[in-house]
């Protein structure tokens, strides 16, 4: 099954990736801590190892320079207490406190006496080592000098002291490593096992042969490698670090030399990276603690400045696209948001202005088309003044504007009828097209003389060709004959009509219904006959009666079309239909009109009229006289009372003079007169047919006869008299041309 992708809200995926770029910001500060820690660790325990180095080197040249020191006092005192300073008294003192060199100087500089013979008469200034001491010449008491090869053999080591004498210069004394390491060892070894470097640290110190000469462990006199440190003293530089594993844990280390002895410091990398360890980890858990209080202060800033208006800002355009166009977008926060707003506000201000416009148009269009439609259904009643053997009213009350439902009647022949009410599947523009184009075919096709049940196997043939929509339509048609009241019918899968008897009360007539036309090839229809005797009444209609539906959503139904149908049973055909239309208003109530509703009603007389006549003559004055004439020449062969053809006569005079006067302006035109006699009311009916102005003179306000004849506007009064003395009157112009019938009772 493929899965379409979730999307995410913003707040979500604003949260993830700040998420993601805190961690890597967490992870780098943390990487870089990590990397500058591990340097200052190492930077610290190096310096460490400097210092404690240092501190040993001044603590063993502090206890080399005060016993040198003190022995160079003792031989001080002995020689200001002797008489005479010599050679031999040196070597004596020499051999006394056990000192390697013994030298004499005067106050000038020069050795007069010393343990070595070939020193006597030595300039000290002329010696770098020997100048130094010079400094007692100068008014210093005392100097020691480190311990270091002397300047006449670099390969013999001595450190010497000097002190001043009773009768001015001084003596030098000087002592080579085995009596410097023997006054001094004691006290190497004391200092280097009290001393500590951190808490695992140490200081080893060696001699010149690399021996231990003091080691916290009791090394001693064993050889430096025991503690698995090995220095290349070529390659490894005093004071410089290297890495060692000493007792089998790796160390930092560094190395001095000084008096003699090799200062070595040990310090274990574990203890060095301890204090990286613990700085660390407390900056991670402050970082950590800073990190989520910036991403919770970062993720609820931005969530309240920028998502909260943007979810205020969707939950109106929501709103908009919906439908609800009246929503203001009123997020007024920042100088960003209330741009927005005015923009989207002036945007929807803008849609609904182009809407309004679109909808005026569409209205205006639609009208036009509904006009179009209903004007190709007919829509005069009666549509057939001379014809008195049948009566026949219809309606559509389309659900839209235009519907898919016809109704259509139309001669075929003299005496046959074409009746129908047919239903075309949809609503709106596409159901009326396709209902033009049924209608158009049906009566093509029934004009052209073929019998019902081909009409309607041509027209579901032709429907079907290019019917890519799929739509069909449900119809039903008859054929009237007007002569005997016969009605051949065909029923493609429309509602059964129901049939009055002159006698009695509504029923369903209920035949098997063919396939409905449009919806498959190859369909033939079957042809059924019904008599209609005089006074019966059929009545056909589309489901939009049947299934109005009302507020709670029930059906008006069969029963309830019979049941208003036999209450209006002996009612003309008009009144039936609207009967039926206010019947199913008020069952439906306030609900919408959910399908379209359309009727027809046919009432079947029996019978012709019993005669027409028809004059045409040029509309003058003098011609009045002339139709009058004709006109009573008809009505006294129908034995038409006197009363009643005076009145005829004043109807006559009174339409032709506005014919006459008014129709054709200056010009002269024709006006044909046509008289007919109907027995069901015995009635004469005069129509007056003109090609002149239009002019419904049922239009025209009634005078008010009320007032005097000065106060009467001029006019009206005769067709006023024309109406009155009239049992009916009707205009209409159709094709070119004015109708005027008027019917008087005999």
């Amino acid at each position: 099954m493929i899965m379409k992708n979730k999307k995410q809200n913003i707040s979500g995926a604003f949260r993830r990736w700040l998420l993601v770029l805190v961690v890597i910001a967490f992870l780098a500060t943390t990487a870089f801590l990590w990397i500058s820690q591990t340097k200052i660790s190492q930077n610290n325990a190096i310096n460490l190892l400097e210092l404690n180095i240092s501190d040993v080197r001044e603590d063993i040249i502090d206890a080399s320079d005060e016993n040198l020191l003190k022995l160079t006092h003792q031989i001080a005192d002995s020689l200001n207490n002797a008489e005479n300073i010599t050679s031999e008294l040196l070597a004596g003192l020499a051999s006394k406190y056990d000192v390697t060199e013994i030298n004499c100087i005067d106050s000038g500089g020069i050795i007069f006496a010393s343990t070595y013979p070939d020193f006597i008469n030595y300039d000290m200034k002329n010696g770098e080592q020997s100048a130094e001491f010079t400094v007692l010449l100068s008014g210093e008491t005392e100097y020691v000098q480190s311990y270091q090869p002397v300047s006449y053999d670099v390969s013999i080591s001595r450190k010497y002291g000097g002190v001043t004498l009773e009768n001015g210069g001084f003596v030098q004394v000087g002592y080579g490593a085995e009596r410097f390491q023997k006054d001094i060892d004691e006290f190497v070894v004391g200092v280097t096992r009290n001393r500590h470097i951190g808490e695992g640290g140490s200081i080893i110190i060696v001699d010149e042969n690399w021996n231990i000469v003091s080691d916290r462990y009791g090394n001693e006199g064993k050889n430096l490698d025991v503690t698995g440190i090995w220095i290349d003293a070529d390659n490894i530089p005093e004071n410089e670090a290297f890495t060692a594993q000493v007792y089998g844990e790796t160390c930092y280390c560094m190395h001095h030399v000084t008096e003699g002895y090799r200062i070595v410091a040990v310090m274990p990398k574990s203890e060095a990276a301890l204090s990286r360890n613990v700085s660390v980890g407390v900056t991670t858990v402050m970082q950590i603690i800073v990190f989520a209080a910036l991403f919770i202060m970062i993720f609820m800033l931005v969530k309240r400045l920028v998502v909260d208006n943007i979810y205020k800002v969707n939950d109106s355009l929501s709103a908009i696209t919906e439908g609800n166009l009246d929503t203001v977008v009123d997020v007024r926060s920042h100088v960003e948001f209330d741009a927005l707003s005015n923009d989207i506000n002036a945007t929807v201000n803008t849609l609904k202005k182009y809407i309004s416009e679109a909808e005026a148009r569409i209205d205006a269009e639609l009208a036009f088309a509904k006009a179009i439609q209903h004007s190709a259904l007919p829509s005069v009643f009666p549509p057939y003044p001379n014809r008195n053997e049948f009566d026949i009213s219809a309606a559509m009350h389309t659900a839209k504007e235009v519907g898919g439902d016809f109704y259509d009647f139309y001669f075929v022949d003299e005496d046959t009828l074409a009746f129908l009410a047919a239903d075309v599947s949809g609503k709106g523009i596409p159901a009326a097209m396709f209902m033009m184009q049924s209608k158009t075919l049906l009566k093509s096709y029934a004009e052209s003389g073929m019998s019902v049940e081909d009409v309607f196997t041509n027209a579901n043939e032709k429907l079907c060709e290019g019917n890519d929509a799929g739509m069909f339509v449900t119809a039903w048609m008859g054929l009237l004959n007007t002569k005997t009241g016969l009605v051949t019918f065909a029923n493609a899968g429309h509602n059964p009509p129901l049939v009055k008897h002159a006698d009695g009360n509504f029923n369903y007539l209920k035949t098997r219904p063919g396939f409905v036309l449009a919806g498959m090839e190859g369909i033939r229809y079957r042809k059924n006959e019904y008599q209609l005797e005089k006074g019966d009444v059929i009545y056909l209609y589309t489901d939009g009666v049947t299934e109005a539906m009302s507020t709670s959503n029930e059906l008006y139904g069969e029963t309830r079309l019979l049941e208003v149908l036999n209450k209006n049973a002996v009612s003309d055909t008009q009144t039936i239909c609207d009967a039926v239309k206010a019947d199913v208003d008020l069952f439906v109530g306030e609900a919408p009109q959910f399908d379209d509703i359309t009727m027809l009603c046919l009432k079947f007389n029996g019978e012709k009229s019993t005669s027409m006549k028809e004059i045409t003559v040029a509309a003058t004055v003098e011609n009045i006289e002339t139709v009058t004439a004709f006109i009573n020449e008809q009505l006294e062969a129908a034995e038409c009372p006197m009363k009643a053809q005076m009145q005829i006569d004043i109807a006559i005079d009174e339409i032709l003079s506005n014919i006459v006067h008014y129709a054709y302006g200056e010009k002269v035109g024709d006006v044909t007169v046509r008289i007919e006699f109907s027995d069901n009311p015995k009635s004469a009916v005069l129509t007056f047919t003109d090609s002149g102005v239009p002019y419904s003179p049922l239009e025209q306000s009634d005078p008010d006869i009320s007032l005097s004849a000065e106060e009467r506007k001029i006019g009206g009064l005769g067709i006023f008299m024309v109406k009155k003395i009239m049992d009916d009157m009707t205009y209409e112009y159709k094709d070119g041309k004015n109708i005027l019938k008027i019917r008087k009772n005999l």
